[in-house]
């Protein structure tokens, strides 16, 4: 019998945090024994991890912290748990478990977000640990390829991620700006999401569109690129059209106050935030950078636009605003066509049946 636990490094809001939760709650509504682990720190999808899940934190305080790993060790026992299903960069600890534990099963999802620089991407650790994998998943096709040259583990599959967004929160957040004139950026401020082109098309859209706002969402890292970040906000006078919110948990709620989702990575690999755009049936843009180009495979799904084409993306904004029948349109097009590709059930079930081969 299955019984599961997702590691993950934080509860942060992030993709690879967001899709580990959404695989726990998930895998236990199909009565799977489920469970997950933060090994870092927490954050605000504790709030979203159903009752009935096991959770363990272990406040993990450096990459070898002893005292964590046998906090990991004891409750695989406790609870009789035969797979590890290690999210990022959790794929360590989950190893050095696994010296210690033989019988468990390993299996790495692997959700580098900067698919475009495969050849830059740091391999030596993960090469030694992938031959004490018995299962990966990739969230793309180039990430696929690239363990299958580079990793040590046989059994590679490309499994979608899926959405899934909740109703009930507390605390709702609400938006800044004009109802009815709201641009939503689901991203953490990091260099690969390219917040300074979204800016820069922002202000050539502000000139045209006064009354509308950009609404940026995600976790502040407190670095070089968060404050570059403000400091061009302020450079090119959007102070008062574009707001920023931290981390939060009620995606839908944001999402229902907006009217078009923006995504201008400049590297992805299967972006949650662009699925949950299409639940939350919010019209698209994003850059063909890693498995965009998949969803938003022609212009009746949304606009694909060029990596880094600044004007692209504002004229892609203006457009929208313009031409509301085809905004929405966009919008339930996508819509449907996530629900009907992306179900979590029929995600869920496959890797239910991959569980089964390798126990």
């Amino acid at each position: 019998m299955v019984n599961v636990i997702q590691i993950i490094d934080s509860l942060e809001a992030g993709g690879a945090e967001r899709l580990a939760v959404n695989y726990a709650n998930g895998l236990a509504k199909l009565d799977v024994e489920s469970h997950i682990c933060a090994t870092r720190d927490e954050g605000p999808l504790l709030a979203t991890i159903s009752a009935d899940i096991g959770y363990l934190y272990l406040n993990k305080k450096s990459t070898i912290d002893i005292a964590a790993i046998l906090r990991l060790r004891k409750y695989i026992i406790e609870h009789k748990i035969n797979i590890i299903h290690a999210h990022s960069s959790s794929f360590f600890i989950a190893t050095v478990v696994k010296i210690l534990l033989p019988r468990l099963i390993i299996v790495w999802h692997d959700h580098y977000g900067n698919s475009e620089s495969m050849e830059n991407r740091p391999k030596r650790v993960l090469r030694f640990c992938s031959r004490f994998f018995s299962y990966i998943f990739s969230v793309n096709i180039k990430l696929k390829a690239w363990s299958e040259a580079n990793l040590l583990c046989q059994n590679v599959d490309y499994v979608k991620n899926f959405p899934v967004l909740k109703e009930k929160h507390l605390n709702l957040t609400q938006l800044q700006g004009n109802n009815g004139k709201r641009i939503l950026c689901l991203a953490n401020l990091r260099e690969q999401k390219n917040h300074f082109m979204l800016l820069e098309a922002f202000q050539i859209v502000k000139e045209e569109f006064p009354n509308w706002s950009l609404h940026c969402v995600g976790k502040d890292f407190k670095d070089e690129y968060s404050k570059s970040f403000f400091n061009k906000i302020e450079e090119l006078n959007l102070n008062k059209n574009v707001h920023f919110y931290e981390s939060k948990s009620d995606v839908l709620n944001i999402m229902k106050q907006c009217q078009i989702g923006v995504l201008s990575s400049k590297s992805e690999g299967l972006p949650l935030a662009l699925l949950e755009y299409g639940i939350a049936k919010l019209p698209v843009i994003v850059t063909d950078v890693g498995s965009c180009g998949i969803l938003v495979n022609n212009d009746s799904y949304g606009f694909l636009i060029e990596n880094g084409a600044k004007q692209q993306l504002a004229e892609s904004i203006k457009y929208y605003i313009i031409n509301e029948d085809y905004r929405l349109s966009c919008a339930n097009n996508f819509s449907k066509k996530v629900n009907r590709v992306y179900s979590e059930k029929h995600i869920l079930s496959d890797v239910i049946n991959i569980y089964n081969t390798i126990l």
